[in-house]
């Protein structure tokens, strides 16, 4: 049998992006690997792995290598991100956003999200879906920008608060990016100065870990998981269970 021919990674259009890391250590590489072999094990059709964890725990990076890694086993994968299906940005004067319980509860659009992604993806007949609703950043409409669904694509979508009721019956996968809640404040805040300023430490602690605390309260998505990855360490990421 001769080599297997890589498959594509489709990304969302939205300029909300971050890149696929460089391989970090031997240690990530084997991991993903294992955790790749796992999602390709579930079965030969359609797949939707969810990976979810506190901000900035490191979901949409995961995501990129997970999506990399089982391309390269031959399966066509599409990569989505939560953030790319929020409510639109010039409707916040209608709800809370802002504070915790307000991000929790009104930022984003699950109506969207399973309509122009999450249904089709799970349609046997469905021959393409939207990954972003409206960009985050330029706030442009991308529900008509599709991209092609193949019978054995797998999608890999990332986002806090990922398997709320609204939407947790479409994964076949689900995945918790783990670490600890001061490290994803520092994190967040150091990644978002640029568009936060000195407020990006307040945002996090104050609004979205507030909203992550409530969902972990409400919903508590971790005995559902099929594998929890402690990534404290991004070099020496643990499977803490799965």
């Amino acid at each position: 049998m001769g080599p297997i021919d890589a498959a594509s990674v489709r990304h969302s259009p939205s300029t909300w992006q971050q890149p696929c890391p460089a391989p970090a250590s031997v240690e990530r590489s084997a991991l993903t690997e294992a955790l790749a072999e796992r999602v390709l094990a579930v079965g030969p059709g359609r797949l939707l792995v969810g990976i979810d964890g506190f901000t900035a725990a490191g979901k949409t990076s995961f995501g990129h290598e997970l999506a990399e890694r089982i391309a390269a086993s031959g399966r066509p994968v599409l990569r989505a991100t939560l953030d790319d299906f929020k409510n639109p940005w010039k409707d916040r004067h209608l709800y809370d956003r802002e504070s915790g319980e307000g991000y929790y509860r009104n930022a984003y659009d699950y109506d969207a999200a399973k309509r122009l992604l999450l249904d089709p993806a799970r349609s046997p007949e469905a021959a393409s879906c939207a990954l972003c609703s409206i960009d985050p950043l330029t706030q442009e409409n991308h529900a008509a920008d599709t991209a092609p669904l193949a019978p054995d694509s797998v999608l890999i979508v990332d986002g806090v608060f990922a398997f709320r009721p609204e939407i947790d019956a479409y994964w076949d996968f689900r995945v918790w990016m783990d670490v600890d809640a001061e490290l994803s404040v520092s994190r967040g805040a150091e990644r978002d100065r640029n568009w936060a300023g000195s407020d990006a430490e307040a945002i996090h602690r104050d609004r979205y870990l507030v909203a992550e605390r409530l969902y972990l309260d409400e919903v508590d998505p971790l005995p559902r998981m099929d594998a929890v990855v402690d990534n404290t360490d991004f070099a020496r990421p643990r499977l803490i269970t799965g």
